[in-house]
C-alpha cells in the first residue's frame, strides 16, 4: 500500500533528502529492512539451540550468554548511539552499523568455540544499537507531513514486532536445511546489497554540537547491565566462579546502575531522561513493557527447547508449532487500539497481562506427552495478551510525556524492550539451570563425566545421550523430566510477575489514556533541561 506514494514530490526543506529523485518511501523501505535484520537476530537463535549445543558444547552459562548477550548489549547502547547520532549526524552510524553487523554476522556463522560466538553476538549488538535509533530519527527527519509520518512510524513498529515474531521460524528453516551458522550467514549477502543503496539514498542530518555527550554515563549503563547479568548467571550456575564472587559482581553492577541514575538526575543533558519516571503513568507503562517482554522472550526460548528436545520435533516443526504465537501477536497489535478505545487503558493493559498469565497456567500440567491443541491455544493467548498489553503500555508511555520530551520517552521505551528481552533470558534461564541440574539424578550405566555434561542443559544431555550407549535412552528420559520440572518453575515465576504487574496496573494506571477527561496531566518540564 505504501509504495503507491513513490512518485510523490520529494521533501526540499532543511534536513531533506540530498538526492531529489530519491523518495522518502524508498528510505522507509531501506530503514525497515535494516530494522528487520536487527529484530530477527534477537530471537532467531531460539530454535537453533539444540543444533548449536551439539556443535559447540557450551556450558549452561555460556549458552545463556550466546542467546542474550545481543539484547544486553543493545539495551544500554541504544541511548548511547542515539545521542551520538544527534550530536554528530545519524547517517554515519547507520552505515557504520551495517559494516559492524555484517562482519559480526560472518564471525558468528563460523565461530568455533562458545566464547568466539559470545563475542561475535556482542558485536552484533553493537551494530544493531548503531542502526536502530538512527532509523527512527531519520524517519522523523524525512517525513515532514504529520499524517505520512504516522503511517511511516506505524510501519516501522509493525516491522520491529514482526521481525522478533518470525525469528524462530526463519531459524527453524535455516537449521533444518543448512546448519546453525546459517542463521547468521544469511545477514551478509543481504547487507552487501543494502549498503550501496544506503550510501546513495540515506539523507545527511546536521549534528548538534550544543548537546554534550557524557561518556561516563554510557560506560556506567553498559557495564552495570552486563555486570548484573553476569552475576545472575554465575550465581545461578554455582560452579564457574563460585557464588561469592558472582554475588560481588552482581552487587557492583547494581551499584553502577544506581550511580548512573543519580548522575542522570544531575546532568543538564542526560543520556536518559530519568525525570520522566516521576510521572506515575509513565513509570508504570515502562514497567509493563519490561515485564511483558521479559516473560515473552524468556519463555519463548524455554518453550522452543521443550518442543524440540522434550516432544522430539524437528527445528522446522517446532517453528510451525510456534506460529499461533506469532499470528496472535499480529492480531493483538491490530486489535489493541480498538480494545483500548472500548474498555479503557487500565483494563486493556491489566487484561492483556492477565490473559498472558492465564494462558501460561496450563503449561504447569504438561509433561513429555504430545498436546498440540492445548499448546496452540496457549501460544495464541500468550501472543495476543502480551501484544495488547505492550501496545497499550506504549500508548501510556508516550501520552504521559510532554511533547518536548517525547524523544527521551521513546529512547526509554526502546531500551525497556531490549532490557526486558535480555533480562528475561538471563533470569528465567538461570532459574532453569538452578532447578534442572539438581533434578537430573544419577542414571545407572552413565559415567560421571557424561552426567556432569548432561546436567549443563537439556540440549547437552541430548548430545551426550548418543555417547552413553545402552543407557542413553534412560539418560534422555531423565533429562526431559528434569527440564519439564525446570520449565514449570520458570512458568510459576512468570505467572507471579505478570499477576503482580496486572495488580499494579489496576492500582496505578488511570482508567483512560492521558489527555482524556479525568486523567492525569503530563509531568511538567524540568527546570534544568
Amino acid at each position: 500500500m505504501i509504495m503507491v506514494s513513490v512518485g510523490s514530490a520529494p521533501v526540499r526543506a532543511a534536513g531533506a533528502l540530498r538526492e531529489p529523485r530519491v523518495s522518502r518511501w524508498s528510505v522507509l523501505v531501506l530503514l525497515c529492512f535494516s530494522l528487520l535484520l536487527i529484530a530477527v537476530d534477537a530471537t532467531v537463535l531460539h530454535i537453533a539451540v539444540p543444533a548449536l549445543t551439539a556443535a559447540l558444547e557450551p556450558s549452561s552459562v555460556q549458552l545463556l550468554w550466546i542467546i542474550d548477550v545481543y539484547s544486553l548489549v543493545v539495551a544500554p547502547l541504544l541511548v548511547t548511539f542515539g545521542t551520538l547520532g544527534d550530536r554528530y549526524g545519524r547517517r554515519p552510524f547507520v552505515l557504520g552499523g551495517y559494516v559492524v553487523f555484517g562482519l559480526a554476522s560472518l564471525a558468528a556463522a563460523f565461530a568455533a568455540t562458545p566464547l568466539a560466538l559470545i563475542v561475535s553476538r556482542a558485536f552484533l549488538g553493537v551494530g544493531g544499537a548503531m542502526i536502530m535509533p538512527a532509523t527512527l530519527s531519520i524517519i522523523r527527519q524525512v517525513f515532514t507531513d504529520r499524517r505520512e509520518r504516522a503511517v511511516a512510524l506505524g510501519v516501522w513498529s509493525a516491522v520491529a514486532a514482526a521481525g522478533a515474531a518470525v525469528g524462530p521460524l526463519i531459524g527453524g528453516v535455516l537449521v533444518e536445511h543448512l546448519w546453525w551458522g546459517a542463521v547468521f550467514l544469511i545477514n551478509v549477502p543481504l547487507l552487501l546489497v543494502a549498503l550501496p543503496f544506503a550510501v546513495r539514498i540515506l539523507p545527511a542530518s546536521p549534528g548538534r554540537a550544543d548537546h554534550p555527550w557524557d561518556a561516563l554515563s554510557a560506560a556506567l549503563s553498559t557495564l552495570g547491565i552486563l555486570s548484573v547479568a553476569f552475576g545472575l548467571k554465575e550465581a545461578g550456575s554455582g560452579h564457574t566462579l563460585g557464588r561469592g564472587p558472582a554475588l560481588v559482581v552482581l552487587v557492583a553492577g547494581a551499584a553502577l546502575l544506581v550511580w548512573f541514575v543519580l548522575r542522570q538526575r544531575r546532568l543538564a543533558f542526560p543520556l536518559l531522561d530519568i525525570g520522566l519516571f516521576g510521572q506515575r503513568g509513565f513509570a508504570t507503562g515502562v514497567g509493563c513493557v519490561v515485564l511483558a517482554v521479559f516473560a515473552l522472550v524468556g519463555l519463548e526460548l524455554m518453550l522452543a527447547q521443550y518442543l524440540q528436545l522434550v516432544l522430539g520435533l524437528s527445528p522446522l516443526e517446532a517453528a510451525v508449532r510456534m506460529l499461533p504465537l506469532m499470528v496472535a501477536a499480529v492480531a493483538g497489535g491490530l486489535a489493541a487500539a480498538h480494545v483500548l478505545g472500548r474498555i479503557g487503558l487500565r483494563a486493556t493493559v491489566g487484561g492483556g497481562l492477565a490473559l498472558t498469565a492465564l494462558s501460561l497456567t496450563p503449561v504447569l500440567t504438561w509433561g513429555t506427552e504430545q498436546h498440540p491443541v492445548m499448546l496452540a491455544a496457549c501460544f495464541a493467548g500468550i501472543g495476543f495478551g502480551v501484544e495488547v498489553a505492550l501496545l497499550a503500555a506504549s500508548d501510556t508511555i508516550m501520552a504521559s510525556a510532554p511533547e518536548s520530551r517525547a524523544g527521551g520517552a521513546a529512547a526509554i521505551e526502546e531500551t525497556a524492550y531490549e532490557l526486558g528481552a535480555g533480562l528475561g533470558i538471563a533470569v528465567l534461564g538461570t532459574i532453569t539451570t538452578i532447578v534442572y541440574a539438581p533434578s537430573l539424578g544419577t542414571v545407572p550405566g552413565v559415567p560421571s563425566g557424561l552426567m556432569a555434561q548432561a546436567r549443563e542443559s537439556l540440549a547437552a544431555a541430548a548430545h551426550v545421550a548418543g555417547k552413553a550407549g545402552a543407557a542413553g535412552d534412560a539418560l534422555l528420559a531423565a533429562a526431559r523430566a528434569a527440564f519439564v520440572t525446570a520449565l514449570h518453575s520458570t512458568v510459576v515465576v512468570s505467572v507471579a510477575l505478570l499477576a503482580l504487574t496486572a495488580l499494579a496496573v489496576a492500582l496505578l494506571l488511570p482508567r483512560h489514556p492521558a489527555g482524556e477527561p479525568g486523567t492525569e496531566t503530563p509531568a511538567p518540564e524540568r527546570a534544568d533541561a
